[in-house]
């Protein structure tokens, strides 16, 4: 797309609009206020920051084609299609401005309303701090007919602006970068991780083409996403292998009050509610005004629906959010001029206009929907019917039982051994796999901040339960009472009377399985508390390796010969290696040594980051279909090397 001259196209995107805020300050020295964190996160984030530079170019309509490479270096490059960034002269900054987005922060075409109309790198410091963040940074631009080149280390400019020749037609930018090792404590980039957000940006971008390469040795793949469908291509991915309702994918796209709005639906026969929003192509988990205004119009429609086709004659409740919602997988997609984010990790929406923008769309489209398609009408209310009977039920149980139930918040469940302070910000609970285990854990704790609840086998599987089974299983029962803070609707995140909630089972197939079935639970009926970052997975350790005295514990075979090597050298087919089954085989001492002691356990946090993905991965693993199960499995067998089977 040939760019116009200035003075037949006033909103031409020039140097001009490029408005400087602030100079790039410290961003080297804290770079965890920019980009999150200086671990794999981070790292990761690096890409984003840039390929979004080049979906902004995408969503101003002068650009479909994006390619993402890994080099076997780990160094990463970005070329786009788009008009390319500003080469010419910055009228009062008195530089390019190619060096002006790349060295100075919050400056960008973002902050200038004509040059784009939304973007998803709302502050301008994206590429900036890319460039101060990384060893190097090679920009290469096409646009005017000309090629333009410029290059950095560690953020400073390195190579002026130069012309390297002409280039016809083309335009564009390729932007090549390695992340700086003196700032990052991890270096290597995840293929997965990445995929899943191209994935996503594909899907929130009809129309775009965006190719990722990997070109290391032994890992040497190509993947190509594009959504012609956008998000209704979303919702069918999403929806995997569950039987929907209806074949056809709901769908809205319109623009209300300045605000794009595009909405995809599905209902299938499963319990699980999956609603994804997203604003300017960020991710929004933590909801918002738009969500808000989603969830009234959805609940409103629904009931007037099943009111009119007298579906609650002799009922004496209408439909809940929840009821209306289950089994549910919808996106919606808004973009915004100026949004406003607020909340723990800013990506919940404040902005009141688009709650009432969503909810008006909503509501005529979905009447008008439902009044049209009486077919898809009645087998959506009627699920929504049968939910709100067993919600009732439910509920009913729970009254009857309440004074001796385990849900009675004012009563904790007898087999918690609680802590002594009371303040959730310093305590933490631990669920342990087994009488045993739970045992050796009460025994070696701190009871100062450290509480243990030991769980007798299975929990139900969530994913195949509609929520009056799954109130009724003991184990979740007690889980939910220790934790204090509700589930779904009645989830309050204030009232958690812990702030680590600490995985911990066998490192075995059983001590797997049970993980994975806690963490369906937590996914499925409090989001909320992996996403306020309260979750988290114990690491026991695999094997002892002890000579006398001296003893070391290993968490896979590579670390064990170390300590092999270490201790009994050309004699190390006499050591003494003690494999663990379980926690149980572990003494007191041992366990707090290993697993629980602040001071040297090893923990991880679970986290939303990709709350698609995870939502696939639940699905295929704890859902009724094997053959997608078989071939996750199969696809992901090289990461199970260490199972017990």
């Amino acid at each position: 797309m040939a760019n116009q001259p200035k003075k037949e196209n006033p909103h031409a995107y020039g140097a001009e609009n490029i408005q400087v805020l602030k100079g790039l300050d410290a961003v080297r020295k804290r770079p965890g206020m920019y980009i999150g964190s200086t671990s794999a996160r981070g790292l990761h984030h690096l890409v984003y920051e840039v390929v979004d530079n080049s979906i902004d170019e995408a969503l101003a309509g002068h650009c479909d084609r994006v390619d993402v490479f890994i080099h076997p270096d780990n160094a990463i490059t970005v070329i786009d299609n788009g008009r390319g960034i500003p080469v010419d002269m910055h009228p009062t900054e008195k530089m390019p401005g190619l060096e002006l987005a790349m060295t100075v922060l919050h400056a960008g075409g973002k902050f200038d309303k004509d040059s784009y109309k939304v973007s998803g790198g709302l502050h301008g410091v994206g590429v900036s701090v890319v460039n101060a963040l990384s060893e190097y940074l090679n920009v290469w631009v096409k646009r005017d007919g000309q090629e333009h080149y410029m290059d950095f280390i560690r953020g400073d400019t390195n190579t002026k602006l130069k012309t390297l020749g002409k280039v016809g037609k083309e335009h564009g930018t390729k932007v090549t970068f390695k992340p700086d090792d003196q700032i990052f404590t991890e270096l290597r980039y995840d293929y997965s991780t990445l995929a899943s957000r191209l994935r996503e940006l594909s899907f929130l971008n009809k129309g775009v083409t965006i190719n990722l390469t990997d070109e290391r040795a032994g890992e040497e793949r190509t993947e190509t996403f594009h959504a012609k469908g956008g998000v209704q291509e979303m919702v069918k991915f999403l929806t995997g292998s569950k039987k929907p309702l209806h074949t056809e994918v709901m769908y809205c796209e319109t623009e209300k009050d300045d605000i794009g709005i595009e909405l995809a639906m599905q209902y299938n026969d499963g319990y699980a509610e999956n609603v994804f929003t997203f604003v300017n192509n960020i991710n929004t988990h933590e909801g918002g005004s738009h969500l808000t205004g989603l969830k009234a119009a959805l609940t409103r429609r629904i009931n007037d629906y099943a009111s009119k086709g007298g579906f609650l004659k002799k009922a004496d409740f209408s439909l809940s959010g929840d009821d209306v919602r289950e089994g549910l997988t919808a996106v919606l997609s808004i973009k915004v001029r100026e949004p406003q984010f607020e909340g723990q990790t800013k990506t919940k929406l404040g902005n009141s206009e688009a709650e009432s923008a969503v909810k008006t769309v909503v509501h005529d489209w979905l009447g008008a929907y439902l009044d049209e398609n009486p077919r898809v009408a009645n087998a959506v209310v009627g699920k929504a019917v049968s939910a709100a009977l067993a919600r009732e039920a439910a509920r009913k149980a729970r009254d009857l039982t309440r004074k001796k139930s385990a849900l009675d918040i004012g009563t904790l469940p007898g087999k918690l051994a609680d802590c002594s302070l009371s303040d959730p910000a310093l305590t933490e609970i631990f669920l342990v796999e087994g009488d045993s285990a739970g045992g050796s854990a009460k025994m070696g704790r701190n009871r100062e901040y450290q509480a243990i609840l030991p769980l007798r086998g299975k929990i139900i599987n969530v994913e195949k339960a509609r929520i009056d089974k799954v109130l009724s299983n003991e184990e979740i029962r007690t889980i939910i009472t220790a934790l204090g803070t509700g589930i779904r609707d009645e989830f309050k995140l204030e009232k958690a009377r812990y702030q680590k909630v600490i995985i911990m089972t066998d490192a075995d197939v059983d001590g797997a399985h049970i993980r994975t079935l806690l963490l369906t639970f937590f996914f499925r009926q409090m989001p909320e508390l992996i996403d306020a970052g309260y979750m988290y997975i114990a690491q026991p350790p695999l094997y002892r390796v002890a000579k006398g005295k001296q003893e070391f514990y290993a968490f896979d075979e590579a670390e064990r010969d170390v300590y092999i090597e270490r201790l009994w050298g050309a004699e190390k087919h006499k050591a003494s290696i003690q494999r663990y089954k379980g926690l149980g085989e572990m003494n007191k001492d041992q366990l707090w040594d290993t697993t629980m002691d602040p001071e040297r356990r090893t923990l991880l946090r679970v986290g939303m980051d990709d709350a698609v993905m995870a939502d696939q991965v639940f699905q295929t693993l704890m859902g009724d279909d094997v053959e997608p199960r078989k071939a996750f499995i199969e696809a992901n067998a090289r990461f199970a090397a260490n199972l017990d089977v």
